[in-house]
């Protein structure tokens, strides 16, 4: 593979317009760059999971996910171009059934946090659930695959189930919500 990237700088976005895959510029801000950037950031917050020390079964899972999002990253930068199929879903299915089935039932809410790869699992969520509503906002305008929107919907429940397994394997308990939290539970120092 030649150099794709032989300049990093190309001054052809200060108009406010940015490339597609495909040669034609678009805005930046259109619904297809917002996209596109909420799969990169899903995709960097993913990174940050992956630089902490956690389970091989869960670094090797958010690896194949990570090359997942950038092909769903190059498909919205194509418009028309398909990269994801149904089977990425289903493998996001076995994954979910997998990892949740060390898991106890859940009978409270909890709350995002724990340890620091649960808790930026948490954040990552969230960036997902992000993601899929951009994408659902441009798919009003556009045709864009289902697969991609029902990728990401799985994605966000993996990343829940991860984030849960990440305390489970460090022997954090998951942060129970309750629900009336308005007097503190910290004591008070003695006066002297």
């Amino acid at each position: 593979m030649g150099n794709r990237l032989s300049k990093i700088y190309t001054r052809t976005g200060d108009d406010g317009t940015t490339g597609l895959g495909d040669g034609i510029r678009v805005a930046k801000d259109s619904h297809r760059i917002e996209a596109i950037g909420e799969i990169d950031e899903l995709n960097s917050y993913i990174g940050v999971i992956l630089a902490h020390d956690v389970p091989e079964e869960i670094d090797d899972c958010l690896a194949r996910i990570q090359h997942a999002l950038f092909d769903i990253g190059g498909e919205l930068s194509i418009p028309g171009f398909r990269m994801v199929e149904a089977d990425r879903v289903t493998q996001l299915e076995s994954l979910l059934d997998q990892f949740n089935s060390e898991l106890e039932p859940l009978k409270e809410f909890i709350l995002p946090g724990g340890t620091a790869p649960a808790a930026h699992a948490h954040v990552a969520r969230s960036v997902c659930r992000r993601a899929e509503r951009r994408i659902h906002s441009l798919a009003k305008e556009e045709d864009i695959s289902p697969h991609c929107r029902n990728y990401l919907n799985r994605l966000s429940d993996l990343l829940f189930v991860i984030a849960r397994y990440l305390n489970l394997k460090a022997d954090h308990s998951d942060i129970l919500w309750e629900h009336d939290r308005s007097k503190p539970k910290f004591k008070k120092k003695k006066k002297r």
